[in-house]
């Protein structure tokens, strides 16, 4: 008894304390009035965040000092404002600016001045700041990026403004705070706790000790490291592979949901974004609206899935039995329907069924098939819905609930959308209104990480976790349940094996077979999706996107990619080989196809992009 009455006395002084100091820290004002009313002066000691690491353990965030010139403009005294500009490094104009703004916010708390002087700044300007009363100089730490890549991944961190201080009272002016990526997304965990001091002052506004004898000082507490699931050497890669190229690459592990990669091109060196200069390289990264390298193709970017949308239809043939993997179907050039439409198709040999259909990327099988699984239901209406269930199922149409905070919905039309736009019941619609749809075109469009996620379904024979970038958190070392919760979809897990051999004998003897990687067994779907967009109300037709969808190894699959190549011209051109050697890359740690490898990395499509309308960087086809 006496033991279990210790402990007790333990864990509850221990909640009374942290309750108390998550009070003072997060709810608690008073201090900031007496700080208003010249009673106290508050100090926050900045905590280093949390480092960043990759899933083998190679850093990739760390922390480097940095000094902030601060302000409070109640303290200010005359000044020689043109020697202390000089040592700034700015002008009188800016000066003014910057005080007079700091007078708004408050004229009793502080504010930046000057963030983020080097070591050589800090040590010069440091030997004159007791000629300049009301300023001093606050340390804090800055990221410093050990790659070059992975920009897209990681984020960056910047100044906080207004609404976040409003919508959030941890934060003052210029703390730091993350921006976009896991800096954004993991903010909690990374930032640490803040160190507050209390210092009591006189009439006089002198410093005459610790408020209270410093019973409420609190010392700083450092951010939790956190390690990624991304591999740092296949993500070097992939980057090194997309230079003077436009998409994304998306690669996943199928066991676990892990993202191993995930590049966008163009992309930015990390370290731009960091220092006195962030300010000025933001603006040109965000001003450049041709390439847009702040723009994560792999996650906001919208496309056609064009062919490896039809391993979709096969599963949804086969779902509702409206086709099975013996009946072969006949093509003749394309699929015709309507009044002398027809959808074209390239060479091969004729009739196929379903292994063949896939390995030869066939329109007309795959027309055939989507229309039986509409017009399976007594009105286009409910076909079209009840497609759209399926494939809802594999997280297409909708956020994957990944841990990134940027992304798009991609889209799945409805019966309501088809409605409308035909303006039903004035004018009827039709199955084969809509059949464009069968082979990834029409109005589908998806995400490369969609992409990648239904490829990563196909994989596991029917089931998936949701893709995350978050491996461990130390100290906690675990990760959020969503993330090990596993996921079905609406297709029985006996009708994957058909469509699994499909993608096999793209590799075998269809349309990649000429990119075979030695050694291993890929499974793949090659992609051409045509490429509109609209100017000045006129549907333009673009250079084709190249598309490609693989996993390996066949059995137990390690990794599952998607590759999107904008402008690419077809399938297994660009994202064809650029997924084959990532693959490679991945499972063996080097390249055996040196002939592709070496076409790609001096492969460009500047050219492509330099031509008039080429920059959209993503496609809309509704």
């Amino acid at each position: 008894m006496r033991k279990l009455l210790l402990l007790s006395i333990v864990l509850i002084t221990g909640l009374v304390f942290t309750g108390r100091l998550f009070y003072l820290q997060i709810y608690d004002t008073s201090f900031q009035k007496l700080s208003e009313g010249n009673a106290v002066k508050v100090i926050y000691d900045y905590p280093q965040r949390g480092e960043v690491f990759d899933r083998n353990g190679k850093l990739l965030v760390t922390n480097q000092p940095s000094y902030d010139v601060m302000v409070i403009p109640k303290d200010v005294k005359p000044l020689d404002t043109l020697e202390f500009c000089s040592i700034l490094k700015i002008t009188k104009e800016e000066f003014i600016g910057i005080l007079n703004k700091a007078r708004v916010y408050s004229p009793r708390l502080p504010s930046v001045v000057i963030p983020q002087l080097n070591k050589a700044d800090y040590a010069y300007l440091s030997e004159k700041m007791h000629k300049y009363e009301g300023f001093y100089i606050q340390k804090r730490s800055l990221r410093d990026y050990q790659v070059k890549h992975s920009a897209n991944v990681l984020g960056y961190i910047a100044e906080v403004n207004n609404p976040i201080i409003e919508k959030n009272p941890y934060y003052q002016m210029g703390d730091l705070i993350g921006m976009q990526g896991v800096e954004k997304q993991y903010e909690e965990v990374l930032r640490g706790v803040k160190g507050v001091k209390y210092i009591q002052k006189d009439r006089f506004n002198r410093d005459i000790g610790a408020y209270k004898e410093g019973i409420f000082d609190t010392l700083p507490e450092r951010g939790k490291d956190i390690s990624l699931t991304i591999d740092a050497v296949l993500q070097e890669y992939g980057e090194a592979l997309m230079v003077n190229k436009r998409g994304g690459i998306v690669a996943i592990e199928p066991a676990t949901g892990e993202i191993l990669s995930l590049v966008t091109a163009p992309n930015y060196d990390p370290s731009l974004l960091v220092g006195r200069e962030r300010s000025k390289n933001f603006t040109k990264l965000w001003y450049d609206t041709i390439a847009k390298p702040l723009f994560d193709r792999g996650l906001q970017g919208e496309y056609p899935p064009g062919s490896p949308f039809k391993t979709m239809t096969a599963l949804i043939g086969l779902q509702e039995e409206v086709i099975d993997t013996k009946e072969s179907i006949s093509c003749h050039g394309g699929y015709s329907y309507g009044r002398g439409r027809k959808l074209g198709c390239h060479h091969h040999y004729s009739p196929l069924s379903m292994v063949d259909g896939i390995a030869n990327s066939c329109n007309a099988y795959f027309c055939t098939v989507y229309r039986r699984i509409i017009e399976k239901y007594p009105t286009p209406q409910e076909g079209i819905d009840n497609w759209k269930r399926h494939l809802s199922s594999f997280g297409l149409g909708n956020y994957l609930g990944y841990d990134l905070p940027s992304g798009r919905r991609g889209y799945i039309p409805n019966s309501d959308y088809y409605n409308r736009s035909y303006n039903f019941p004035t004018y009827k619609w039709f199955a084969t209104a809509t059949i464009s749809n069968a082979i990834g075109q029409g109005e589908v469009s998806l995400t490369p990480m969609q992409m990648a996620n239904f490829t990563t379904i196909i994989a596991n024979r029917g089931w998936y976790y949701k893709p995350h970038i978050i491996k461990n958190i130390s100290v906690v070392d675990t990760i959020p349940k969503i993330y090990t919760e596993k996921y079905n979809t609406t297709i029985d897990p006996r009708y994957f094996e058909p469509v699994v051999q499909g993608m096999f004998d793209v590799y075998n003897h269809g349309t990649a077979a000429h990119i075979q990687i030695p050694g291993i067994e890929v499974c793949g779907k090659t992609g051409t999706a045509e490429n509109f967009i609209r100017l000045n109300g006129k549907r333009m037709q673009l250079t084709d996107h190249s598309i490609f969808v693989a996993f390996a190894p066949k059995d137990n699959p390690k990794i599952a990619i998607a590759v999107f190549v904008e402008n690419g011209y077809w399938g297994s051109r660009w994202a064809g080989r650029i997924a084959g050697l990532m693959i490679e890359k991945y499972l063996k740690g080097e390249i055996t196809r040196t002939d592709m490898e070496s076409f790609v990395l001096n492969g460009s499509l500047e050219a492509e992009y330099a031509k008039p309308y080429s920059g959209a960087p993503f496609n809309i086809n509704k």
